[in-house]
């Protein structure tokens, strides 16, 4: 089930499955289509998705997220998604170390193709993954964003 999520900076739109938050997207500009009504549990879901991203907009941590279903991932990109979660606000990582920390360290680019395909960027930060240089590599909200939440979290750019 589709939800929307009316915010300052556009409206972003959040995909419930049976398990939890399954997808959010950032705002595009583009009109959306009314969503289907959601389970109560689902409505639940809904508001703690958008406290959290109002939170995460104001440049604080979230208090509480909903339950995130990452069932859409392969294992190596569940495995890496749950590491991103690892990360602290406010720090960065590049793509090797984070494939160091799932054990994988000649996985760099396939730990790139796992945060491009992340269903779920706000809350799952891949934003805070930098390349090797610390350049800013692409980020699936579009690079704008990446910005925003980096120095919203209090990252000085540029890194180096």
């Amino acid at each position: 089930m589709t939800a929307t999520v009316p915010t300052e900076m556009g409206v972003f739109t959040a995909e419930y499955s049976e398990a939890g938050l399954c997808c959010l997207r950032f705002p595009r500009g583009k009109k959306l289509s009314k969503g289907l009504a959601l389970t109560k549990q689902q409505q639940s879901w809904h508001r703690k998705t958008q406290k959290a991203v109002q939170a995460i907009l104001a440049g604080r941590a979230p208090r509480t997220l909903p339950p995130l279903d990452f069932s859409a991932g392969t294992d190596f990109r569940r495995r890496v998604w749950e590491m991103l979660l690892t990360i602290p606000a406010g720090t960065v990582w590049t793509y090797g170390e984070l494939a160091w920390s799932i054990n994988q360290p000649r996985a760099a680019r396939a730990v790139g193709g796992a945060c491009g395909a992340n269903p779920i960027p706000l809350f799952i930060p891949c934003h805070r993954v930098v390349g090797a240089n610390g350049t800013l590599t692409g980020f699936s909200g579009g690079m704008k964003w990446k910005i925003f939440l980096l120095v919203a979290e209090g990252i000085e750019l540029p890194l180096r």
